[in-house]
């Protein structure tokens, strides 16, 4: 959580992130330079860089895009989460390497502008089919963007929900780049390695993604709804596990319901202010429901967060009547404070006492 911009700072966390980061892509690099020139001789220092360089690329690209569904399936993979941004922007650097490096390759040295001869030739020759380089160019300039809206200024000024839908656009730069890559070098290889590994690589990014949501389908479905009292059934009292929040689905939007501080029952918003981070999917520390992605942290009571931080969220109104917990339909404004719900052992629940 920030108070006002700084400039980027490394902890000893994202240190340590970036050096394990960096040090297996040059391994990457390494390996696939040395193995290439060991079975083709023949090829260039140059073309094989831009190979692996490419390759590094698209391999990183792949891990950002399965990182999120991994994480909602297994709370293991939020350390790699949490930094994810520094992967991004790494992903942008190896493309553009590997852009500027196939531009002087193969499109230096005519009278033609290079950028034109981008779109308009494949390798020195006029362009008979699909064109692959211009889809790779297309998609370099969508994680351009994407690298250089990374820090939170853009975040806070775009507002959370324009920057998320910017930054969705990685799905497009993906899809463009499956089509370079398609029509591109899978054209001039006859191995089947190369398009079995792609095919398993959208596999791997569509199969995780619709299996975590797939696990999340419970939390689509919306809770019966009392209409003269203007409440929804959430859920039975003794189904919250104390100080880790359930996911529910109220009016259409997404909340989290905690149980904290032994007999206490609040419900806010389940989506963080910093870059709609799944706050159900967070936990209980020092008196605060906190992100997984990045540790923000919001007052179960009031949606507020800590001093001197201000962040807030919606909050709703809570009551506990026959073991049910039930929410109200509409949510209060943003920090607002509302009594948590107490739950009766003896009774069953009782309503906000």
């Amino acid at each position: 959580m920030a108070v006002s911009y700084q400039a980027v700072g490394w902890n000893a966390f994202k240190k340590r992130y970036d050096t394990i980061m960096a040090s297996g892509i040059v391994a990457f690099l390494v390996s696939f330079v040395g193995a290439g020139s060991f079975l083709h001789p023949e090829m260039s220092l140059e073309i094989l860089l831009m190979r692996g360089i490419g390759v590094s690329a698209f391999l990183l690209l792949h891990l950002i895009l399965v990182i999120g569904p991994l994480a909602r399936l297994d709370r293991r993979w939020l350390p790699l989460l949490y930094n994810r941004r520094h992967m991004g922007v790494t992903l942008f650097l190896l493309a553009f390497a590997h852009g500027v490096i196939a531009t002087l390759t193969y499109h230096v040295g005519s009278d033609m502008n290079p950028i034109l001869s981008v779109f308009t030739t494949d390798a020195g020759a006029r362009m008979t089919a699909v064109p692959f380089q211009a889809f790779g160019f297309l998609a370099l300039a969508i994680l351009f963007v994407m690298a250089s809206t990374s820090h939170d200024f853009w975040l806070a000024n775009l507002t959370a929900p324009l920057w998320k839908t910017l930054h969705m656009s990685v799905y497009l730069a993906y899809g463009l780049l499956i089509a370079h890559v398609v029509f591109g070098v899978l054209q001039a290889e006859r191995s089947p390695v190369y398009p079995l590994l792609v095919g398993l690589g959208i596999l791997a990014v569509a199969g995780l993604h619709l299996l975590s949501g797939w696990r999340g389908r419970d939390l689509d479905r919306s809770p019966a709804f009392d209409e003269k009292s203007g409440y929804l059934a959430i859920c039975r009292v003794d189904s919250l596990v104390e100080n880790q929040p359930l996911g529910a689905i109220v009016n259409g939007e997404r909340v989290a319901v905690l149980r904290y501080e032994g007999d206490k029952v609040s419900c806010v918003s389940g989506v963080c202010q910093h870059q709609n981070g799944p706050l159900a999917e967070g936990r209980f520390v020092s008196g605060c429901l906190t992100c997984p992605w990045h540790g923000y942290q919001y007052r179960p009571a009031d949606g507020t967060s800590p001093a001197p931080f201000t962040e807030r969220i919606p909050t709703f109104d809570v009551r506990i009547e026959a073991g049910m917990v039930w929410v109200r339909s509409t949510s209060n404004p943003a920090g607002t404070y509302t009594v948590p719900a107490a739950i009766d052992h003896v009774r069953g629940g009782r309503l906000n006492e």
